[in-house]
């Protein structure tokens, strides 16, 4: 796959497919938009919030969410704030999330499936509870509703910043407003 992304790149750059895409590095519209990483919402997120290239800083990881108030989720959502001027924050999660009821015992057996040893598994403990890093959660709304306060509550965003949760219909593309 890496071999045909690069053909694929090579004839992209001479052709001058690029200057489609140029914009600053600024968001145009101050948006920071922190989403999960599922294919799904590649494409169908920006389209159904009307955004295009530019437009906004978006943040994508396993479930949108935040493991620690020092992660590199807020180090992200923090740069936007501060350098990149955002003056809003959206937090988006999305139907049919495979990290909702994800377990970790699930996700520990099946890197040893592809050989990871126990003590690679016991190093990393040394580092992160397991169990909450590897688990899930098991209510998309609730989710949203604690991400959410935990950006707004962090000791180093401004007070009063603007972050609203939503969820994203995987199919549709509908947003509803998680309050």
């Amino acid at each position: 796959m890496i071999e045909e992304i690069l053909k694929f790149n090579t004839r992209f750059v001479a052709q001058k497919e690029y200057e489609n895409y140029v914009t600053s590095g600024q968001p145009n519209r101050k948006l920071a938009v922190l989403s999960c990483m599922d294919t799904r919402l590649t494409e169908l997120l920006p389209k159904a919030m009307g955004l295009k290239n530019g437009d906004a800083k978006f943040i994508k990881v396993a479930g949108g969410t935040m493991l620690s108030l020092y992660d590199s989720v807020i180090r992200s959502l923090l740069v936007a704030v501060y350098e990149l001027e955002c003056k809003e924050i959206m937090v988006v999660h999305h139907s049919d999330c495979g990290l909702c009821r994800m377990k970790a015992q699930h996700f520990i057996d099946l890197m040893k499936q592809k050989g990871i040893s126990e003590e690679s598994l016991q190093e990393a403990a040394k580092h992160v509870n397991l169990e909450r890093f590897f688990s899930g959660f098991d209510d998309v709304e609730e989710d949203v509703k604690l991400t959410v306060n935990t950006i707004r509550c962090h000791p180093l965003m401004p007070r009063g910043f603007t972050v609203r949760g939503f969820i994203i219909d995987s199919h549709t593309g509908k947003l509803s407003e998680v309050l």
